[in-house]
């Protein structure tokens, strides 16, 4: 556990990833904060790629910041660092948040309802009623899901798979950041609550020691009195340091990464600390780890 965090800190984000490519291959590239949080770098954000490579960029559907290259064959190494401001505080919460009915709601929300690639609603609405059709609508209802989410599945990374979806979770038990958020994301929609997928930065600051490796953390956000409240079903509780780079419908829709072509995942580090932190708590901060990752085409947390 790192030291409490101070009302207001810097942290020092960033990656290194590397791929061996054997031939030419178009790449996306997700790895930027979001828009909405990108004022809050301490300078511009820049992703660096050896060999060079060009990188154009465009903000997709979501409001994502989106970079497109062509990799060269070989060994190519995708890296940035960069410093962000924190408020230092937990996830912002509203207990009192109420649920909106689905006939109030605005039209952008709507498509946060419906069913996606990794989350069936219409093969689990029975169940969400089942669960939590008895608990009071809106922040509540919403917080016995997350609660639900994060005691019923046991993580592991020996239990990620890139087609698993969130009926796969419910049935198994078992799965990633990723897989909790799309189980309870998917309880939400079914429950009439809107519900998208997020993923980003996050520290550890306060945070129970955990033996896995730093990496990027999926979490989701919930549509309540008019605005996006956040979640994490992975740890349960509201997290400080958690910098957002990209939401969606579901993973699908924010892979740090995606190759049109073969591609073979070689390295891949993150690092998550306070850029400044006092003399006494520097061995406590947090190290960049190498994690083991499967090898797929599209990179998603």
């Amino acid at each position: 556990m790192t030291s409490l965090a101070p009302p207001g800190l810097l942290l020092r984000i960033g990656y290194e990833i590397v791929f061996d490519v054997p031939a030419p291959t178009p790449m996306l590239l997700m790895l930027y904060v979001h828009p909405t949080v990108a004022q809050r770098l301490q300078a511009p954000e820049t992703i660096y790629v050896e060999p060079h490579a060009p990188i154009t960029e465009h903000v997709d559907d979501f409001g994502n910041r989106v970079g497109r290259m062509i990799a060269q064959p070989g060994q190519v190494r995708i890296y940035s660092e960069s410093v962000i401001a924190d408020s230092g505080l937990p996830d912002v919460t509203k207990p009192d948040a109420q649920q909106h009915r689905v006939e109030d709601l605005p039209p952008e929300v709507l498509p946060y309802l419906l069913g996606s690639r990794y989350c069936e609603v219409d093969r689990l609405s029975a169940v969400a009623w089942d669960l939590f059709g008895k608990t009071p609508p809106g922040y509540a209802r919403v917080q016995a899901v997350n609660d639900w989410v994060h005691r019923a599945i046991e993580f592991g990374y020996r239990h990620a798979r890139p087609n698993k979806t969130a009926l796969d979770v419910y049935t198994e038990r078992r799965g990633v950041c990723r897989d909790y958020m799309h189980l309870a994301i998917t309880f939400c929609r079914a429950l009439g609550i809107p519900a998208r997928y997020a993923t980003g930065y996050l520290s550890d600051i306060n945070a129970a020691p955990d033996p896995t490796p730093m990496d990027f953390s999926a979490f989701y956000e919930v549509y309540l009195d008019n605005q996006w409240w956040p979640f994490d079903a992975r740890y349960g509780v509201p997290r400080i340091g958690r910098i957002l780079m990209a939401r969606g419908r579901d993973a699908v829709d924010v892979a740090l990464t995606t190759s049109f072509g073969p591609t073979r995942l070689l390295k891949f580090k993150v690092t998550t600390e306070e850029a400044n932190p006092a003399p006494a708590q520097q061995q406590q901060t947090l190290q960049i780890h190498e994690a083991p990752h499967p090898v797929p085409q599209a990179i998603a947390v």
